[in-house]
């Protein structure tokens, strides 16, 4: 049976308070705080298992937040037969939309027809396929570009013949800390600036040494390790022939291309495809590539790919970009399972998870997006189960996420607006869309913009930053600025400095 040495309330090493362990004992050990780490803390946690993840640097700081900021099925996964991975992700993408509408809203795709490689017939045929398999859920099934599109016809070249489908749109690196938060709440230590040292198995437990200093003992570990999930093995002592490739995906980010809150999908000469999003209301990001690298550290932009993704848009756009127009880009790199495709967009998108029990268990993830984490959460406990003595229960399919119990959204926005105007418009879309149902209690005692403290520029002020800090392990300015509030792109070297200085003298 679970570990239960939950003697007293403590504060675990990032400050987020949870229910809390009274020992270094504990039934899993996850290494590795992105999407797939952190959705599965939450649904150990939540099952009842004593949890520790351990993340050595941020949240969600590489990978889970250089996506392409979708919830979606993966319309062009059907190309290559993934017909069960578009199924489960459309199913999840249902469920997501319901547990956290603050953080995931739909978006409508236009797939202009103009420059085509594929044959109208066939996209068509894979829209009716898509929306086949996205039965039971609630969006809006794919349609002709009407001629009384006007918004979304008039920034495109051409006659602009094509489709309308619908997808959503999420905050990436905030949908991974709503499930740490959850995890947190539910009993799990979420340890950040922590990484694991090495482990080693001993009798029926792993003994692990931390960064931090402490010796740990788990029934069980988890390898979420991302693009370092082959570099764990050493670490752990175990051989493994399972082999990750890991593919480099990068966005530019270039002044707003087209009015509107709906994104494009863009065919390319190359079979690929590339979309352009709004972002961050002045701008639009556009991604993604497809390169193989050889480390986790090449996660960065190169100017081959900047020059790709302005020519990608260049001929469905009335307005050309070059690269002297891209103000910021974002670059990761996936972790997918090497299962010998030739090229790396035809690489699986789906997860793998490799069970280890020759001892205690070892569990490790391949692959996997950001949609269909929930799932995968589900997944891993179910087969790890057996080796832990538990019954494996299915206990967030239908469970909100931290300040996803708004309702509906826009109401939700509106009242926010009516008790707290002096936060302006614009201000209160963002902390609305970033905190949800939550922003009551971190407003609870605000009753003017005196009230939230010093400002620091970028709309952020002290009662924000605090909140960060002590409830989302918030630690420097890149936390805040590039993982939480996506404010990076506005702020100024000013209120990066302040941000900074405030962590600096903060305890």
């Amino acid at each position: 049976m679970p570990i239960k040495e939950r003697c007293f309330d403590r504060l675990s090493t990032n400050g987020v308070r949870g229910e809390g362990l009274a020992t270094d004992r504990y039934d899993l050990l996850i290494v590795g705080g992105g999407i797939n780490g952190c959705a599965i803390a939450r649904e150990a946690a939540l099952t009842g298992l004593s949890v520790l993840l351990v993340e050595r640097d941020d949240l969600a700081q590489h990978t889970s937040s250089a996506s392409s900021k979708l919830i979606h099925g993966g319309l062009r996964y059907l190309e290559y037969r993934e017909f069960g991975l578009v199924r489960e992700a459309l199913q999840e993408r249902e469920r997501l939309i319901r547990a956290a509408p603050h953080l995931i809203h739909p978006m409508a795709f236009v797939l202009p027809h103009e420059n085509a490689l594929r044959p109208w017939w066939l996209v068509r045929a894979g829209l009716y396929l898509y929306d086949a398999l996205a039965a039971g859920t609630t969006l809006p099934r794919s349609r002709r570009l009407r001629a009384k599109d006007a918004a979304y016809r008039a920034p495109l070249t051409g006659a602009a013949k094509g489709f309308v489908y619908y997808d959503a749109f999420v905050d990436d690196a905030r949908l991974t800390l709503a499930n740490a938060i959850d995890a947190a709440e539910a009993g799990a230590e979420i340890a950040t600036r922590t990484a694991l040292l090495a482990a080693r198995r001993k009798d029926d437990h792993w003994r692990a040494t931390l960064s931090d200093g402490r010796t740990v003992t788990a029934r069980a570990v988890v390898n979420a390790a991302g693009p370092w999930v082959g570099d764990l093995f050493a670490k752990v002592g175990v051989a493994t022939t399972s082999h990750v490739r890991l593919v480099k995906g990068s966005h530019i980010v270039v002044p707003r291309l087209y009015d509107g809150d709906h994104a494009y999908i863009l065919q390319q000469a190359d079979g690929r495809v590339v979309f352009a999003i709004p972002w961050l209301r002045d701008f639009t990001a556009i991604g993604t590539t497809d390169i193989p690298v050889d480390r986790p550290e090449d996660a960065r932009i190169d100017a081959e790919e900047i020059a790709y993704l302005c020519e990608a848009v260049t001929p469905y756009f009335d307005r050309h970009i070059t690269p002297a127009d891209v103000v910021d880009s974002w670059s990761g790199v996936r972790p997918l399972y090497d299962d010998g495709a030739s090229d790396a967009k035809a690489v699986t998108r789906d997860y793998i998870l490799e069970l280890d029990d020759a001892g205690p268990p070892l569990l490790s993830v391949f692959g996997g997006k950001i949609t269909t984490a929930r799932h995968l959460a589900e997944d891993a406990l179910a087969k790890i189960a057996p080796a832990l003595g538990i019954d494996a229960r299915r206990v967030t399919r239908d469970r909100p996420f931290p300040g996803g119990d708004t309702g509906d959204f826009a109401t939700f926005l509106a009242a926010v607006r009516h008790r707290f105007p002096f936060l302006g418009d614009q201000r209160s879309a963002r902390m609305a869309h970033a905190y949800g149902a939550r922003l009551w209690e971190m407003l609870a005692e605000v009753r003017a913009i005196a009230d939230m403290g010093p400002e620091f520029g970028a709309g952020l002020t002290a009662v924000e930053l605090g909140w960060m800090r002590t409830r989302e392990w918030a630690r420097n300015a890149a936390d805040v600025l590039d993982r939480r509030s996506k404010l990076r792109l506005t702020a100024d070297a000013a209120t990066v400095a302040a941000v900074e200085a405030y962590f600096r003298e903060t305890p």
